[in-house]
Order: C-alpha cells, then sequence, then structure tokens
C-alpha cells in the first residue's frame, strides 16, 4: 500500500503525501532535453517511450509520492478529429467547433482509441516502471474546460467567447458538452484497464462561470464521469479540481461521489480546514509563485500552509502547476520538508 492512497481513502496518515500538478514539465532540464528529442509537444505525448521517461524524471529525481501520467487534457480533442496544434510561444491552437454540423463531424466516439493508443501505452509501462509504493494518476480535462477551447480556439482569460456561446447557442453548447462528457468516460475508463490507479478531472476554467453555471455545466457533467466510470471501477479514487469557484467547493464537497478535493492558492485555508476538510480529503493550495521565491520565504509559507491543514487528511500539492521558472532546489526542498513532518 502506499502513502498516497491511504490519504486519497481518508485513513489516518503520518505526513501528507506529496506531489504537483506538472511535475514533469519545463522546469527541469531532463525534461527539456526529453521535449527536444520528441520535437513537437504533441509527438511527445503520443510517444508512449518518451512520455514514460518524462513522467518518471521528476519521481527519480524528488521522490514524489505519486506519478502523473504525462499527457495533455486536449489529446481527447485531437483523438475526435479536432484539428489541434501547440505552437511554441503561443500554446494550444484549435480549430473552434460551433455548428451543429461540426458537432455531428466530431460526434464519434470509438474512433478515439486508435488514437489515444500510445497514451495507454504509456500507463501500462509506467505501471512495469514505476516502484510499487507510488501509484499512478491518469487524468483528463472537464467537459467545461475542454468546451472552452473547442468554441475559442485557443486558451482565452475569462473564456468570454465560451459564455456568449453557452447563452447565445446554448442547444449546440449541450450537445457539446454531452459529447465531452461521454468520451471522456470512455477515455477515462480505457487509461484504468490499462493500470491508473486514482483519477483527476481538471476544469481548471471553472471559475469563468457563474454560480448557477457551475453547478450545471462544471459539477454535474463531472459528476455523471465519475459515477458512469465507477459503475465498471468502484474502487477507483477520484480527485477534482474545480478551479476558482470560491464557495461554490462546498457543492462539489457534498458530492460523495468525489474522493477528493482539489482547492487552488485563493481560497481562504481556514475557511477550507472549517467548511472543507473535515468532510473530504483535500489537496493542494500552495501558490506556485513561492517556488520562485527565496528558500526563507517559501519556508515561512510551506509552515502556514502545512499547520492550518494538520488536523485531518490533507496531500500536499500546488494550488495549479509548476511554472517553468520554478527553482528545482525549492522543489527538492518542499518535498524534503514534507517527508520530514510528523503528523
Amino acid at each position: 500500500m502506499s502513502l498516497f492512497l491511504d490519504c486519497v481513502n481518508g485513513l489516518k496518515i503520518e505526513r501528507p503525501p506529496v506531489w504537483f500538478m506538472r511535475q514533469a514539465g519545463r522546469y527541469l532540464s531532463d525534461y527539456r532535453r526529453t521535449r527536444a528529442k520528441a520535437g513537437s509537444f504533441l509527438d511527445l505525448c503520443y510517444n508512449s517511450d518518451l512520455a514514460t521517461e518524462v513522467t518518471l524524471q521528476p519521481i527519480e529525481k524528488f521522490g514524489f509520492d505519486a506519478a502523473i501520467l504525462f499527457a495533455d487534457i486536449l489529446l481527447i480533442l485531437d483523438a475526435l478529429g479536432v484539428n489541434v496544434q501547440f505552437v511554441e510561444g503561443q500554446g494550444p491552437l484549435i480549430e473552434p467547433v460551433k455548428e451543429k454540423k461540426e458537432i455531428e463531424k466530431i460526434n464519434n466516439i470509438p474512433s478515439i482509441h486508435e488514437k489515444l493508443f500510445p497514451v495507454y501505452e504509456t500507463v501500462r509501462k509506467l505501471k512495469k516502471e514505476l516502484p510499487t509504493n507510488v501509484p499512478l494518476i491518469g487524468f483528463a480535462g472537464a467537459p467545461w474546460t475542454l468546451a472552452t477551447y473547442l468554441i475559442n480556439g485557443k486558451g482565452e482569460q475569462g473564456s468570454l467567447t465560451a459564455k456568449r456561446f453557452l447563452i447565445e447557442n446554448n442547444k449546440e453548447f449541450e450537445e457539446i458538452i454531452k459529447l465531452l462528457t461521454e468520451a471522456t468516460i470512455e477515455y477515462l475508463i480505457m487509461q484504468i484497464k490499462a493500470g491508473a490507479d486514482v483519477i483527476k478531472i481538471f476544469d481548471s476554467w471553472a471559475g469563468a462561470l457563474n454560480a448557477d453555471m457551475i453547478l450545471r455545466y462544471s459539477l454535474q457533467p463531472i459528476k455523471k464521469i465519475v459515477i458512469e466510470v465507477k459503475k465498471k471501477f468502484p474502487k477507483t479514487p477520484f480527485i477534482v479540481f474545480p478551479r476558482s469557484v470560491n464557495t461554490i467547493y462546498s457543492n462539489f464537497c457534498d458530492e460523495d461521489c468525489f474522493d477528493v478535493l482539489a482547492v487552488d492558492q485563493f481560497l481562504d485555508r481556514k475557511w477550507i480546514a472549517s467548511n472543507i476538510q473535515p468532510k473530504k480529503v483535500i489537496q493542494g493550495n500552495l501558490d506556485p509563485i513561492f517556488l520562485t521565491q527565496k528558500k526563507e520565504i517559501l519556508m515561512q509559507e510551506l509552515k502556514k500552509v502545512t499547520q492550518d491543514f494538520k488536523k485531518h487528511p490533507y496531500i500536499f500539492n500546488l494550488g495549479h502547476g509548476i511554472t517553468p521558472d520554478a527553482s528545482v532546489d525549492n522543489v527538492k526542498l518542499v518535498v524534503d520538508y514534507i517527508k520530514g513532518l510528523k503528523f
């Protein structure tokens, strides 16, 4: 058994397990070398040998308590036949899908597995390579976040284009959410079949919605995904990350099918500790900016976070992903500090 899985399942633990979102990423020189060898970013995601290599790099370097599959949330759009490109310096660029005929064209869910086969192969290889006490986290983007890219054509602060489409073309929007929900269910089932121990769902743009929209288009599709996948794999835990939803985290907390709630850095820790943590295992909250700061500043924040969350099961992580300018020494400092704690 692993410390991470014990914590995910709400068991009493001696210290928080630790892993980071984007722990395999550009802040690591090893990653940059492998990325250059692969060619494009998509080539790296679809090369199971190299994707396995970069997934293992932070485990071997820092000793994180869990590994997360190296992939990208937008691979499922690519597998559905959407034109997805990753442009250096610009990020993902997607050919928008808005019209009914465009939606119908990509509504071929059984076809996704051929394109995504290398991802499943990466999972299988990782399960052979990882230490037995280091679980593998599979993941997917939530339907709303995927829809923002599909409609906007790229990442857009505030997701205004997608929100207008939601309001003004609601019938087509509902079709998109339904399609992405069903495709994600199939995708995650295959990840678990390949060996993923835990699944995380990222709703990175959930905070762009108002409260009613969050409940309808973030929480409900995620809930459907989790319920449907758990019908086949009832023992697979789910981590849900509805980023920037403020006190609506309480609504996510009330859903029994969600095993862990990942929290961002914008929520008050005292509120989390009082309103969420007694009911649900939590993960996250450290602002990634502190990994770019002097050791003394980072340590002050580390102590605050771990002190505030010490009464209940807690997985140490960030409020979002590691940034490319993060200090490798600071990452090591955090991991070593967390591993030295006694709760």
